[in-house]
């Protein structure tokens, strides 16, 4: 019986001090709507000022959708192909041309995943050493345009960006 009761009593300890470390609630940074928007908003501006007619999809760090545009004579499947870049970016959280080169060898089994796409065209968003979440940009003629228009809009917001952690 006094085993019995030690062993109660070691285990409640051990359930008890356990719970003291795990957290019920967390907390985490990720990108607000308004800050989501505007780098979609001069990502699209960018391509369009380069001749390109794009959709830009801005998608948090649990990849979901947090902005979304798509320039008037932009196709509207590029929207899907955007946020799917911008998903890949997430997942692998790395810029998804880096990823694509890096990992060739899973490429084609990564293509067939439900919201995720392998192609250059998406880069992280990243403030204060925090990944917010990724922009993901397609309709310009490669997917290297589609990147170079997401950092022209990054670097013109980069400051807003830098300070948007608190």
């Amino acid at each position: 019986m006094k085993a019995l009761l030690k062993i109660s009593v070691i285990m409640s300890s051990i359930f008890f001090c356990y719970s003291l470390l795990a957290a019920d609630v967390v907390s985490d940074k990720s990108i607000g709507m308004e800050l989501a928007r505007d780098i979609a908003n001069e990502t699209v501006m960018a391509c369009r000022k380069d001749g390109y007619h794009v959709s830009a999809v801005v998608v948090d760090r649990h990849a979901i959708m947090r902005a979304a545009l798509r320039d008037d004579l932009a196709s509207r499947f590029t929207l899907e192909i955007a946020e799917r870049k911008a998903n890949m970016t997430v997942m692998a959280w790395t810029d998804s041309g880096q990823f694509k080169k890096a990992r060739e060898d899973i490429r084609q089994e990564l293509n067939h995943m439900d919201g995720l796409i392998v192609m250059t065209g998406a880069i992280k968003i990243i403030a204060g050493g925090f990944n917010l979440g990724a922009i993901g940009v397609s309709g310009a003629p490669g997917g290297e345009k589609d990147e170079a228009c997401a950092r022209k809009a990054l670097n013109k917001l980069q400051e807003r960006i830098e300070f948007s952690i608190e």
